[in-house]
């Protein structure tokens, strides 16, 4: 059995300690390079859309942006129900991923693997990822599939409410 020492024990400890109490994701500590990439189809003239994928890129994912002039055929290959849609669309290790969801809600997806197709937080709500800019709005982050679509968080900005 490997020795390390008391600080790296500690570290360790409190790492798990704050995964175990929901303080952090599971995901939240894979390091950068064992995040998938995140495959980001978008209008090429939006501008809140680059504004998610750094919030995505900050917590160490890698993002590949697609520009896409019919995002409507996007949404329809990808199985988004119309009343899920938001601006942008990507796929993240099999799952879909609509709009401005928060890097939280989508490590929890990657984590807990559920059946489903994806998340979407539907239309553009004021204070998410790549939406900044006025006063944060409350907004739910919904998982859509087989089983029908159901609240997977609440938000305000990127904070679980």
């Amino acid at each position: 059995m490997p020795l390390i020492t008391r600080r790296a024990f500690a570290t360790q400890a409190s790492a798990a300690a704050l995964v175990a109490l929901g303080g952090v994701s599971a995901a939240w500590s894979l390091p950068a390079a064992g995040r998938p990439t995140v495959t980001m189809h978008k209008d090429p003239s939006c501008g809140c859309c680059t504004g998610w994928a750094r919030h995505l890129e900050r917590a160490g994912f890698t993002v590949r942006s697609v520009d896409s002039a019919d995002m409507i055929a996007v949404k329809a290959r990808l199985g988004v129900p119309e009343p899920l849609q938001s601006c942008h669309t990507a796929e993240v290790a099999g799952y879909v991923v609509e709009g401005h969801v928060p890097v939280s809600a989508i490590e929890r997806l990657l984590a807990e693997a559920p059946n489903a197709t994806g998340l979407a937080a539907p239309g553009m709500p004021i204070g998410s990822p790549g939406m900044e800019g006025g006063p944060p709005e409350v907004y739910e982050v919904v998982l859509f599939g087989a089983g029908g679509p159901r609240l997977y968080g609440r938000f305000r900005g990127s904070a679980p409410v």
